[in-house]
């Protein structure tokens, strides 16, 4: 690999021309002001298929094992991270409080999902002394992160401290200006974010809802899937010229699916349904350069009947060898009710590694921790799994500035 990585070049082969936006019936523009853009640039390795060995005493589940690269920095500061530090790095903590976030940063998290009370009231100059406080207690530089999606989903700019408005959805950026004014909301969104030590949102939307009435349909851009492919091309772009992480969701694809916040939801569609349609956006933040894909909890029968996406093998599989994905996967919020009936009595976070997650969103830090810790003593996750997304997760880091 001549001492670095070696780039995964993933040229589009042309301009992507769209056609109707079905729920507002206006005719959408060529987008033309983005060049092709090169697949972000992950550690090389030759991958292995997901693997389950069963003996007498115990059952080890591999997945996506790798070489791990030689860029010196990160191999540097994976070798030195013991299996409880590498396993509190896989975690992407869900925090409404400021003093419990700072614990979680203290203790070796390797990011914070932040909600909006943390923010409530604060100043600017608030905000970025609690990040920065965040970023001061870790060891390791940390993904501070949000869910600033625009309209119905804003964490951050619903403090009029902050923002004067909040950000409007994808659908009303568009209707105001085209694809320009989705390219200057996402750099203002950027710069606000990184501007107050954010340094990784976790948007766009790449669902495609079936009607407008669908749960997903306020935070998706339309129900057309060129469409939405060519606002997550424009947003992904203008996420990466700014420098701050991006995060496709919710893959495979929500669809007609309910809110799975509160029960488990069903999608019944072929998987022919899906290549045609709801991977279309997920491709186009692919080849944009995206850094993470965050995974739902909703059951595709057509990939896997049995369990919640989240926690389907089969799943992450499509998406790191059918959509060549080979930056982080996220899980989507662990603690949802829809996720905790289908572990079995295992630790939802234990799962979640052996369906093979990287990064996981879960409010449960000590928990997640001592049991994946204890997994790996126990010899039913290989530390080398481990190895292999905190590899991915240094890379994400690396690649945005925090860890130099």
């Amino acid at each position: 690999m001549n001492g670095s990585f070696k780039a995964r070049c993933m040229f589009l082969a042309a301009p992507l021309f769209v056609i109707l936006l079905l729920c507002g019936c206006t005719k959408m523009e060529k987008i033309d002001q983005y060049p092709a853009q090169t697949n972000i640039i992950f550690p090389d390795g030759a991958y292995s298929e997901t693997t389950t060995e069963t003996t007498a005493e115990t059952t080890t589940t591999t997945t996506n094992v790798y070489t791990p690269p030689d860029d010196p920095v990160i191999v540097s500061v994976l070798n030195n991270m013991s299996v409880r530090e590498k396993a509190s790095q896989m975690m992407l903590v869900s925090c409404m409080d400021e003093e419990l976030a700072r614990s979680y940063a203290a203790r070796g998290a390797g990011g914070l999902c932040l909600f909006a009370k943390p923010f409530e009231g604060k100043t600017p100059e608030q905000v970025k002394a609690m990040t920065a406080g965040f970023q001061e207690a870790a060891r390791y530089p940390m993904l501070i992160s949000v869910d600033e999606e625009g309209g119905t989903v804003n964490r951050v700019s619903i403090n009029p401290l902050l923002r004067e408005k909040k950000f409007q959805s994808p659908k009303e950026v568009y209707e105001a200006g085209g694809w320009g004014q989705v390219r200057i909301d996402t750099e203002e969104k950027a710069s606000f974010l990184l501007n107050l030590g954010i340094n990784s949102n976790l948007a766009p939307v790449c669902d495609v809802p079936l009607t407008n009435w669908d749960f997903i349909a306020p935070r998706s851009f339309g129900l057309n899937a060129s469409d939405t492919a060519s606002y997550i091309m424009a947003v992904v772009t203008a996420m990466r010229n700014k420098h701050i992480g991006s995060t496709l969701k919710h893959f495979p694809g929500y669809g007609g699916s309910s809110d799975t916040h509160k029960m488990m939801a069903y999608d019944n569609r072929d998987y022919q349904t899906f290549v045609d349609r709801d991977f279309k956006p997920f491709r186009a933040g692919i080849e944009a350069g995206a850094d993470s894909v965050m995974v739902s909890h909703n059951i595709v029968k057509c990939m896997d009947p049995d369990q919640p996406a989240s926690l389907s093998p089969e799943v992450h599989r499509i998406l790191r060898e059918e959509l060549n994905f080979r930056g982080v996967i996220i899980t989507d919020d662990l603690g949802m009710s829809a996720i905790t009936q289908y572990t079995n009595g295992e630790n939802p976070a234990v799962a979640a590694v052996k369906a093979g997650n990287d990064l996981l969103c879960y409010s449960d830090f000590d928990g997640a921790v001592d049991a994946i810790t204890a997994a790996v003593e126990a010899g039913e996750i290989e530390e080398s799994q481990l190895d292999a997304s905190v590899l991915r997760i240094l890379y994400w880091k690396r690649s945005i500035g925090i860890l130099k």
